[in-house]
């Protein structure tokens, strides 16, 4: 935090007044990037309560480039302060044609430090993803945590986890009715469903107007609180749409301009991934850049159904 040590030597000599004056610098740069080092404290956090979950957020990864690397060694400095075993693969994982012959280049490679503390990728495929075997090839891959289907869920916690095919040619008239099938008989207090196309989207590819008539009645109708995805390559997470968050994490290799729209809390065209911090009350997300600085942080509240 940007504090100047003579501000801080002159609002410690004024007592209560400077007390208050230091309180609202502090609470302006909120929003300012913060380090991660030990000790260091997002503000969101509820003092002395570890979350029940914590994961981070990442797509568009698959390059094998410099830039690839320096998300994955800011995913692993992070890890050394806050541990994680799960990261959402939010598609576009092997570029440029989803060739599997690739995934020691743009995978085993750039994660070797987080596969080894047994990190668990849980992966969905991206438009590049299918021009190789229409990615069949990546859903059996072991390491991505399909299990062979192309759309799954899982549970870690008081979390369940939606994983989508969104590509052009996915299976929709069954992999709609099993998502609402999932959604209505979760019993999971939170609720992410994750894919690779954006819904809400300031940047290249804007908005995404057949999953917003489709998919977010659902989100609604059942409570979703998060949506993660890629496509779009830059950070962006929005405001509340009607109870549901959504949190594009395409900047894990490369990055496109972005600008800002009505729904958007922040955006940022920057090398970065989330990390998603999840307590009973409350979900903090952190959108976390190579420097190993947070440049956000915003909280979902839990709301009763």
């Amino acid at each position: 935090m940007n504090l100047k040590r003579r501000q801080f030597i002159t609002l410690g000599s004024l007592s209560g007044f400077g007390l208050a004056v230091l309180a609202k610098i502090l609470h302006t740069q909120i929003a300012q990037s913060k380090d991660i080092s030990p000790g260091f404290t997002p503000v969101a956090r509820t003092p002395g309560k570890s979350p029940l979950l914590r994961f981070v957020a990442v797509a568009d990864t698959g390059t094998g480039t410099r830039s690839q690397y320096a998300v994955a060694n800011a995913m692993t400095a992070y890890h050394r302060q806050n541990p994680y075993d799960l990261v959402i693969l939010g598609g576009d994982n092997i570029y440029t044609n989803g060739e599997i012959e690739k995934l020691g280049e743009v995978f085993e490679r750039p994660y070797q430090a987080l596969l080894k503390k047994k990190v668990k990728f849980q992966a969905c495929l991206g438009n590049h993803d299918i021009r190789t075997a229409n990615g069949d090839l990546q859903v059996r891959y072991p390491g991505f945590n399909m299990n062979g289907r192309r759309y799954y869920t899982f549970r870690r916690n008081s979390v369940q986890f939606f994983a989508l095919d969104t590509n052009h040619n996915a299976d929709w008239k069954t992999q709609l009715p099993w998502l609402e099938k999932e959604l209505s008989s979760s019993k999971a207090p939170w609720k992410v469903v994750f894919g690779h196309h954006q819904i809400y989207s300031s940047g290249a590819y804007g908005l995404n107007q057949p999953f917003i008539d489709t998919l977010t009645p659902l989100f609604k109708k059942y409570g979703v609180q998060l949506w993660i995805n890629g496509h779009d390559h830059h950070y962006e997470r929005s405001k509340h749409i009607n109870g549901t968050t959504y949190l594009i994490c395409g900047a894990g290799a490369g990055t496109r301009p972005v600008g800002t729209s009505e729904w958007t809390a922040y955006s940022a065209e920057k090398l970065s991934f989330a990390a998603v911090e999840v307590y009973a009350d409350k979900m903090i997300i952190s959108g976390i850049g190579t420097d190993n600085r947070i440049f956000d942080q915003g909280a979902i509240a839990f709301k009763l159904t």
